[in-house]
C-alpha cells in the first residue's frame, strides 16, 4: 500500500497543481507513467499541474481527476483550497447538438414537401395518362341498331330492286341512342316512275316488313315520321304494316284505305302482278 510522501510537501500557500507536480517528481514518475496508471491523457495531467484547470474540463470532472491524482501519489489536498481555485473557473459553454435554426428547419420542411410532390407526380401522372381514355364519357361506340336512310326510288347499279340503304347509328356510352340526323330539306316527292306502283309515306313510328314475290324478306325495320318507301309493280309480294294510323298508302296514284286490310292496327296485304292489293290472312 502506498504511504504518504509527507505532509510537509510544498510551502504554505503553494497551489494544488504545484503540490501534485512536486509529489510526482519526488516519486520519480513521468507524466507518461502517471498517464498509464490513471488512464488519463498527458495533456489533462499537465493542465492539472499547471493549474490550468479550464482545459481539463468542467469543475465536476476536475474534482474527480484531482482525487485520482492525489490518491495515486498518496497525498492529501486541502478541499477548501481546491474549491477556491475552482471558483475562478467559468463553466464551459453548453453546445446543443439537437437545436436546429429556424431557417434551416423551414428549408428542410420545404425540401421534403417538394420531394413528396415530385414522387407523387412521377407515380400518378403515368397512371392518369394510361387510364384517361377509359374514364372519358365522350367516347362513341358503333351500335348494332340501324335506322333507315334516304329513300331510294330506283335501283342503283349492282343493287337489287327495293333494297333501301341504311345508315349506322352512333350511341353514347350511356346507352342512349343518338337521333338520326334531320334532312336539310323535305324529301322530294315520289318520282313519276313510281306513280304506277305502291308508295308508303309515314307520319309516325311504324314497323314494316316487305317480302319479295318469292317470299324472301326485302326490308324489315322500324320507320319514323318523314320516311317514304315506293315499290314498282311486281317488285314485292307481301307487306305487313304496324300502327296503320301512321301510314299513308297510294297504289297507282290512288289513295288506299289500309283499314280494309287492318286487324288490331296491323295491316297485311299482297301486291299482285297487275298492281292490285289483296288482303292476306294472319
Amino acid at each position: 500500500m502506498n504511504q504518504p510522501i509527507g505532509e510537509d510537501i510544498g510551502a504554505v500557500g503553494e497551489s494544488c497543481g504545484a503540490r501534485l507536480r512536486a509529489a510526482r517528481e519526488r516519486a520519480g514518475l513521468s507524466l507518461e507513467d502517471l498517464s498509464d496508471r490513471l488512464h488519463m491523457p498527458v495533456a489533462s495531467l499537465r493542465a492539472l499541474e499547471s493549474d490550468d484547470w479550464a482545459r481539463a474540463g468542467a469543475p465536476i470532472f476536475v474534482r474527480g481527476q484531482l482525487r485520482s491524482y492525489a490518491r495515486t501519489l498518496a497525498i492529501e489536498l486541502d478541499p477548501a483550497q481546491v474549491e477556491r481555485q475552482l471558483e475562478g473557473l467559468a463553466p464551459p459553454p453548453l453546445v446543443s447538438h439537437s437545436h436546429v435554426p429556424r431557417y434551416r428547419r423551414m428549408f428542410e420542411q420545404a425540401t421534403r414537401r417538394a420531394m413528396y410532390i415530385a414522387i407523387t407526380a412521377v407515380l400518378a401522372v403515368p397512371v392518369w395518362w394510361t387510364t384517361r381514355p377509359h374514364l372519358s364519357n365522350e367516347i362513341d361506340v358503333r351500335s348494332l341498331d340501324v335506322v333507315p336512310g334516304a329513300r331510294v326510288d330506283a335501283p342503283l347499279d349492282g343493287q337489287e330492286p327495293g333494297v333501301v340503304e341504311r345508315t349506322p347509328v352512333l350511341a353514347s356510352m350511356g346507352g342512349a341512342r343518338a337521333p338520326a340526323a334531320a334532312p336539310d330539306k323535305a324529301p322530294p316527292p315520289p318520282p313519276a316512275t313510281a306513280a304506277d306502283g305502291l308508295v308508303l309515306a309515314f307520319t309516325g313510328a311504324s314497323w314494316v316488313e316487305v317480302s319479295a314475290p318469292d317470299g324472301s324478306v326485302i326490308e324489315q325495320a322500324l320507320l319514323g315520321e318523314g320516311d317514304i318507301r315506293s315499290y314498282r309493280p311486281g317488285e314485292i309480294g307481301e307487306v305487313v304494316l304496324g300502327n296503320v294510323a301512321a301510314v299513308d298508302a297510294r297504289n297507282g296514284g290512288q289513295a288506299v284505305d289500309l283499314s280494309a286490310f287492318a286487324r288490331a292496327n296491323v295491316a297485311r296485304f299482297a301486291l299482285s302482278s297487275d298492281g292490285s292489293l289483296q288482303a292476306r290472312a294472319d
